[in-house]
């Protein structure tokens, strides 16, 4: 049975409760067993890793195809992941005619959902990690979930505006596509994007394509292909607009960005098989090329987008 709550800072959860928009804070599990994160009132929401192809969904479906590669280092996620640019949610809000409604989905630890608060008066941020959502960053807009991509309790024909960062080559299409008609607006939106591996300098860049390719290459799970492509090998079956170019941009010194690397899926992966950190392999010839570590980089990320309208 599913079933919903409201936890506020100093609170337990409630009873269940019936109906979906109740308050800013409410939650949605699969499980009754959650419980809050702290006394500082983080709350939850997190995003379903599903693989994009066709699939068939019965009993068992919210666990038996969610491809859980983040749990795991989900506090570092939070801590270490960079941040999208704001001129990416306002040209996504431009999209739109109205602005009731956003749904980030896949929203890990809620990065896409706080982006989006500036534009829409209330965000559903759903992930299938709970790990994920117990790091999410709490917003009085966002009401946060543990729900799967294909299938979630949104009210049908409700949203105006759907986001995926970084995750939709997670999902199985098909079905999560046929969850888009459902629940989008005529005239709705869907954006997905992902983001290329990080630029800083070309003595820098080379160590880190060693990095990525020879040293951890073969733990990156078979998705990850959809993202070296940008994207533009999976299926898009909506009317597409051009999306202008973005990036993220960041300032860090070596310290974070050893930190981000050792949020990579492959890196964990890595770390399970040999029981030592792969970045040991590399952290001489980084620290050469780096010099200082206390120096602060420029680094950016190239942000490859799908924008298509529900017609």
């Amino acid at each position: 049975m599913l079933e919903y709550w409201s936890v506020g800072k100093n609170e337990s959860p409630h009873l269940p409760l019936i109906g979906l928009f109740i308050t800013p804070s409410l939650h949605y599990s699969t499980t009754p067993s959650l419980q809050q994160t702290s006394a500082r009132g983080k709350e939850y929401g997190s995003p379903l890793r599903g693989q994009c192809k066709a699939g068939s969904f019965g009993a068992g479906f919210f666990t038996m195809n969610f491809k859980d590669y983040f749990s795991q280092q989900a506090s570092e996620y939070t801590r270490y992941r960079p941040h999208y640019p704001a001129s990416l949610f306002a040209y996504l809000a431009g999209l739109t005619i109205e602005h009731q409604l956003a749904w980030d989905c896949a929203t890990g630890s809620g990065q896409a959902a706080l982006g989006l608060a500036d534009y829409f008066e209330k965000i559903i941020a759903t992930d299938a990690s709970d790990k994920q959502i117990a790091n999410a960053t709490a917003h009085d807009r966002i009401i946060y979930m543990v729900a799967p991509a294909e299938k979630t309790e949104i009210t049908s024909g409700s949203v105006d505006l759907i986001v995926v960062a970084q995750a939709l080559h997670w999902f199985d299409c098909d079905t999560f596509y046929a969850e888009v008609r459902r629940v989008l607006k005529e005239g709705g939106v869907l954006a997905a994007w992902s983001y290329s591996l990080l630029r800083i300098s070309p003595a820098i860049d080379r160590v880190l394509e060693q990095f990525y390719t020879n040293v951890v290459g073969t733990f990156w799970p078979p998705e990850r292909k959809l993202v070296d492509d940008k994207y533009q090998s999976i299926p898009f079956p909506f009317e597409e607009l051009a999306a202008p170019l973005f990036k993220m941009e960041a300032r860090w010194n070596l310290d974070r960005l050893v930190g981000y690397l050792g949020t990579w899926s492959s890196v964990q992966k890595f770390k399970d098989k040999h029981k030592t950190d792969p970045i040991e392999v590399v952290i001489r010839d980084l620290s050469r090329a780096w010099g200082r570590p206390e120096d602060e980089k420029k680094i950016h990320w190239p942000i490859h987008m799908r924008v298509g309208k529900l017609a």
